[in-house]
């Protein structure tokens, strides 16, 4: 029996999060939990989620979540100039390697640079000081920038082929 694995969306269904267009974060992460769970459960791995579909619930429901699992990913996009790219996740110390793992697949589809320590930024990084879902033993897998109309145009194109690539990175660790 394998171990439990969260996967969640940020921003929840009353913040869109950042936008670019008709793009918003929140649909963006939606589609990459919905896409995550969907190739985890096809391998047999234990999935919790906030939501199905275009269900995504609140921070502090993300957040209760994640007690119990082995490990819990939710999933965000940065913005900022439209130059900015790149992959990161914010994590504890104690996940470091596997937020490294995540970024570098992220990274092996969609040809993004990979940001901060292969990958890996502590929660207090840059604007951050404090994030609940990684004070609580999370990590945040920020896939890219969607201010970057590159970024986000590969994503649209290759999101099944990120999805599938995280979804490894999570099986492996599960089993």
């Amino acid at each position: 029996m394998s171990k439990v694995i969260t996967i969640t969306a940020g921003h929840s269904n009353t913040d869109s999060g950042a936008v670019n267009g008709s793009d918003r974060e929140s649909d963006i992460a939606q589609d990459m939990r919905n896409i995550v769970a969907h190739y985890l459960r096809a391998a047999g791995i234990s999935v919790r989620t906030d939501g199905e579909g275009k269900g995504n619930a609140s921070l502090n429901e993300a957040v209760k979540l994640i007690k119990g699992s082995a490990i819990a990913v939710e999933f965000h996009c940065n913005a900022g100039p439209k130059t900015a790219k790149g992959v990161e996740a914010l994590a504890q110390p104690k996940d470091k390697l596997i937020s490294q793992k995540l970024c570098s697949a992220v990274s092996s589809v969609m040809g993004s640079v990979i940001r901060g320590d292969k990958g890996w930024k502590p929660e207090n990084s840059g604007q951050h000081s404090r994030l609940a879902y990684v004070s609580n033993g999370g990590i945040i897998l920020e896939l890219f920038f969607i201010s970057n109309d590159d970024e986000l145009k590969i994503w649209k194109d290759k999101k099944w082929l990120v999805g599938k690539a995280v979804a490894e990175v999570l099986a492996n660790y599960a089993t």
